[in-house]
């Protein structure tokens, strides 16, 4: 595990040592090199510096491992990080972020898109936008009668496009704001539709309207967040609420609502233990849905869009322990299950997860731990490069 971690990091910094290398003169590049990307407090290997230099970003290149988009491939993501100050001493001030990202996997799916996230310490307000064009070629799971368990591939081509604004109340640490989230889409069955059983199958799930579909989805948004890191926390507490429309007055050709509950809790057991927890829960209301938008099960070592249903319900913990300054390990698992309208929860299947993996903390001033997972699940597993939290929010 440590050598991937190694490599990663190492791929990182060539990217960097490359692109720096063209801004300075040859007799000081090595002195300056050596400070930019050494800690002053341990003399490691530290991005820090590089980070709050101007134009310094991250250079995250990750490789894909999601099972139903084709198990392998490449996604780059250059992370611009801007540091802010805390209008109270003491006090946690998230930076501010803008990220891009370009992805090939093995199965053909590309996708290009950028986000920028702003949290503005002064008057108490975050909010993000972004925009991406993915052509993706997605494997779902359906069970059919006396066939059991089959895998159907679809090829989407879509345009996201997202936005929201927070407010947050005095100094209270609770926000309250509004959201909308767009999508062209385009969808493409990849197998054979003349089959009878396939042809049923289709008439189930795909509607005439779901072949070329916009969703348009205005959200309210209540959230709390208490945690010491935007990155990798290490206590703290985070609880999210969404509540999506769409509907005509929306803009879409749909008309259903989502909801959905995030909450993470971080704390201390000892000075080098650190214990986490998570509880998700996703709903979606009313019959007129596209069958790709239904809430799936989201843990590592299970494929998206495995296991789908009306209502998905997930806890999970993770245990870091830091052997030291750099380096952790981590252990966690989970349950989840996925209950549709023909299954009630005591009947829907309980999915599992498992796994381990490492971190090392490459930025010691904004808290950022990479790292490698591998996790088992009921049928399938996978591994992961992480950077940050596991638990992307």
């Amino acid at each position: 595990m440590k050598k991937v971690i190694i490599i990663v990091i190492m791929l990182s910094f060539a990217v960097l040592n490359n692109t720096y290398s063209q801004n300075v003169d040859s007799d000081s590049t090595k002195t300056e090199q050596t400070s930019l990307f050494k800690d002053s407090v341990d003399g490691k290997l530290d991005m820090s510096k590089w980070l709050l230099k101007e134009g310094g970003f991250f250079p995250l290149v990750q490789i894909v491992t999601e099972p139903s988009l084709g198990g392998i491939g490449i996604l780059f993501l250059p992370i611009f990080i801007q540091k802010n100050e805390p209008v109270s001493k003491g006090e946690y001030a998230p930076p501010n972020l803008t990220v891009g990202a370009a992805s090939y996997t093995a199965n053909n799916t590309w996708a290009l898109g950028a986000m920028r996230i702003v949290h503005n310490q002064k008057y108490g307000i975050n909010y993000r936008y972004g925009a991406a064009y993915a052509d993706i070629n997605m494997d779902f799971y359906r069970v059919l009668p006396h066939l059991g368990e089959k895998k159907f591939s679809f090829n989407f081509q879509t345009v996201p496009i997202y936005g929201n604004i927070l407010k947050e109340f005095g100094d209270s640490h609770f926000y309250a704001g509004v959201e909308w989230i767009f999508a062209k889409t385009k969808v493409n069955p990849v197998f054979d539709i003349n089959n009878p059983t396939i042809d049923d199958f289709l008439n189930k799930i795909l509607n005439e309207k779901d072949i070329e579909s916009t969703i348009s989805s205005f959200g309210t948004i209540l959230q709390y967040d208490t945690r010491d890191n935007l990155f990798t926390p290490n206590k703290g507490f985070y609880a999210e609420l969404d509540l999506r429309f769409n509907d005509k007055w929306t803009g879409s050709d749909y008309k259903f609502q989502n909801a959905h509950l995030v909450m993470f809790k971080y704390f201390h057991f000892t000075e080098k233990w650190v214990s986490s927890y998570r509880l998700d829960a996703e709903f979606l209301f009313g019959d007129d849905t596209p069958f790709y938008v239904h809430p799936g099960i989201n843990l590592r070592g299970v494929p998206m869009a495995r296991y789908q249903g009306l209502e998905a319900y997930t806890i999970e913990t993770e245990q870091r322990y830091d052997f030291n300054l750099r380096w952790s390990g981590v252990v966690f698992g989970g349950l989840a299950k996925a209950v549709d309208a023909k299954t009630n929860f005591n009947d829907a299947l309980l999915v599992h997860n498992y796994g381990a993996g490492f971190r090392y903390l490459i930025s010691r001033i904004f808290g950022i731990r990479l790292g490698v997972d591998v996790a088992k699940s009921n049928n399938d597993w996978g591994y992961y490069i992480t950077f940050g939290s596991a638990w992307k929010r």
